[in-house]
């Protein structure tokens, strides 16, 4: 199996929680839960997913594996951030393994699972893997003192007749993927008031990736690619796409980059030597070009930090609950497995 065909797999299975034979429900015990999934605590109402409260369920693996959301091919990650599994190997004093994900569902699901320790999520999914996966985020990238954010920003093609999103009526426009916040949801809820609504002036495309939908702009697949700016930008670094060739026609106001979270049963001194070491790395001159000048981690909040996204998700229909992942990760999967059908055999 591809890892393309196992990532869709994975994103389709579905997220159900089996008690034990005699077990008693978790809801029993739990004093406050929020929007939390029945399997997890949130006792001091942070809304996050509590440590289990007895030491026995707390993990302390050899090996902590992590992935990083594939907002670009996974495979691009897996070198920008050797410097960090680098460092985190000698300061955590563990092996530590990158495992490029496919797709937002599939992280979700790998956390929830137990098969990954820590992440890097995408601002949209974030929700959803601290809601149904026991994600804790506690840090993102920045630069001094500051956690920088990004906007979602409507790209057109430099030659082409649009100067407004209202112009795009009934014209191609590419979302990246259903859980994506600038992808996807934040459209969704801002886009109408500049005269664009999806589904009754547009249907969107999912292209599978904010770099997938700016390429496809550029190519003419579509008219309009509502992407994140922080990929934007890096893709015109790093010359993949000539600034030339395109033109920005709405940006939207700041939003949190992506989270970088850890697992709620990670032993809590693990944990806190893992959050540290994070926040002791620098990155290197070569991380900082390809992070827009970010230079470092810096504490966050899920609670503070992320009320715009949860609001935004709110607003769009799409609440950080089981009921709305499974139809999204059914989008998802569906969509890569018609974009794995689309893609060119490969010669014998």
């Amino acid at each position: 199996m591809t890892v393309s065909k196992l990532g869709a797999a994975i994103a389709a299975l579905p997220l159900l929680v089996i008690a034990a034979p005699g077990a008693a429900p978790a809801q029993d015990s739990c004093p406050n839960r929020g929007q939390l999934d029945t399997r997890y605590c949130d006792a001091n109402k942070d809304l996050v997913a509590d440590a289990p409260a007895d030491p026995k369920d707390w993990k302390d693996p050899s090996a902590l594996v992590w992935a990083y959301t594939p907002v670009e091919d996974p495979a691009v990650y897996a070198n920008i951030f050797k410097p960090l599994t680098e460092h985190l190997t000698s300061c955590v004093g563990k092996r530590i393994v990158y495992y490029p994900v496919q797709s937002n569902s599939a992280e979700i699901e790998a956390m929830r699972s137990g098969r990954l320790h820590f992440a890097g999520f995408s601002t949209g999914p974030t929700g959803f893997a601290v809601n149904l996966a026991g994600a804790v985020p506690f840090a993102a990238k920045g630069v001094g003192d500051q956690v920088r954010g990004y906007n979602l920003v409507a790209v057109v093609k430099a030659s082409s007749p649009y100067q407004k999103l209202s112009d795009l009526k009934d014209k191609k426009v590419a979302h990246t993927s259903p859980s994506s916040n600038s992808g996807n949801l934040a459209p969704r809820v801002l886009f109408p008031e500049q005269g664009l609504t999806a589904d009754t002036d547009y249907k969107p495309l999912m292209s599978g990736g904010h770099d997938k939908s700016l390429l496809g702009v550029v190519s003419g697949d579509y008219d309009m690619g509502a992407i994140a700016s922080d990929v934007f930008e890096r893709m015109i670094t790093r010359g993949t796409v000539k600034k030339e060739d395109v033109r920005v026609i709405y940006r939207s106001p700041v939003f949190p980059t992506s989270s970088f979270a850890h697992a709620h049963d990670l032993k809590p001194e693990l944990a806190k030597k893992l959050t540290d070491c994070f926040f002791s790395f620098r990155f290197t001159p070569e991380m900082t070009k390809e992070f827009n000048g970010d230079d470092r981690f810096l504490p966050i909040s899920y609670q503070k930090d992320w009320a715009v996204v949860r609001d935004v998700a709110e607003k769009s229909g799409t609440p950080y609950n089981k009921s709305a992942y499974d139809a999204e990760a059914k989008r998802e999967a569906e969509a890569l497995a018609k974009k794995a059908q689309q893609a060119p055999a490969k010669a014998p």
